[in-house]
C-alpha cells in the first residue's frame, strides 16, 4: 500500500518556547512513528522563540523586512534540523531548502524536517506547509499552542470563542485583518491562508494534546478546528 503524505506545521512555540520543551517533543516522536506505517510526515517547523528574538534585533536596529525574514528563515531551519537529530535520523543527510530536494527526500524516507524552503516576501513556515500541501496534494495539519481556532486570542482573552469548523473563505478574511510582519502571531499566516483557499486544501489547526493528532490520523473525533468547503 502507498503511503499517504501528511504536511504538519510544528510551530517554533511548540518546540522551543523559551526553552526546549523536551517533554511535548517525545510525545510528538511518540506518534509521529506509530503512524509511519500508514503516513509519510513532512514536518515544517517554525521559528519560535529564537526567529522573534532575532527579528526583533533586527527591527530595532532598523534593518528592514527582508533582512528579519531571511533571520526567521535561518531559525526554522536550525529547528528541522535539531529536530532531525531529536528523531535520531542521519546527522549527514541535511534538510531539504528547495521543493525539488524534498521530493526526492519523500521517496526515500518517512519522515522529513524541514524549515522555510527558499526567500518570498510575506511567508512564514505556515505558507511553506501550504505549499508543500499543494505540491502533493494532500492535507496539512497547524500544530500551535492553542487548541485551535478562536474568534480572538484566547491567551489574552478569557472570553474568546472556539471555532470548530470555518470555511477557507471566512478564514482568508480572518487572518486578513491584520498586516503581514514576520515573527506575527497568528495560527495561520495570510498567505497560507490564501494558498488553502485558492487550491481548496483541506486544513486543520490542533493544539498540544497529542492524542487530538493521533485521532484525526485514524479518522476518529478530534478536538481542534477545521477549515474546508463549508
Amino acid at each position: 500500500m502507498k503511503k499517504k503524505v501528511i504536511v504538519l506545521s510544528l510551530g517554533g512555540s511548540l518546540i522551543i518556547p523559551d526553552d526546549i520543551n523536551v517533554k511535548y517533543l517525545k510525545e510528538f516522536k511518540k506518534t509521529i512513528m506509530e503512524n509511519t506505517k500508514k503516513y509519510k510526515f513532512v514536518v515544517v517547523c517554525g521559528g519560535g522563540s529564537i526567529a522573534r528574538k532575532y527579528i526583533y534585533a533586527l527591527r530595532e536596529s532598523g534593518m528592514n523586512e527582508i533582512f528579519q525574514s531571511f533571520a526567521g528563515i535561518s531559525a526554522t531551519r536550525m529547528n528541522a534540523r535539531f529536530m532531525s537529530y531529536f528523531f535520531k535520523q542521519n546527522q549527514e543527510r541535511g534538510i531539504p531548502h528547495k521543493m525539488k530536494e524534498l521530493r526526492r527526500y519523500v521517496k526515500k524516507f518517512d519522515v522529513i524536517f524541514c524549515g522555510a524552503l527558499e526567500y518570498k516576501p510575506h511567508q512564514t513556515s505556515d505558507s511553506t506547509s501550504a505549499q508543500i500541501a499543494k505540491e502533493f496534494k494532500t492535507i496539512f495539519i497547524n500544530l500551535t499552542d492553542v487548541a485551535g481556532l478562536h474568534d480572538k486570542n484566547p491567551k489574552k482573552h478569557k472570553d474568546a470563542k472556539f471555532i470548530p469548523e470555518i470555511s477557507w473563505g471566512d478564514f482568508y478574511k480572518m487572518a486578513n485583518k491584520e498586516k503581514f510582519k514576520p515573527g506575527q502571531h497568528f495560527v495561520l499566516d495570510q498567505t497560507a491562508s490564501k494558498i488553502i483557499m485558492e487550491n481548496n486544501i483541506t486544513t486543520y489547526i490542533l493544539g498540544k494534546d497529542m492524542k487530538q493528532l493521533d485521532n484525526l490520523l485514524h479518522c476518529k473525533k478530534f478536538k481542534g478546528t477545521k477549515i474546508g468547503d463549508f
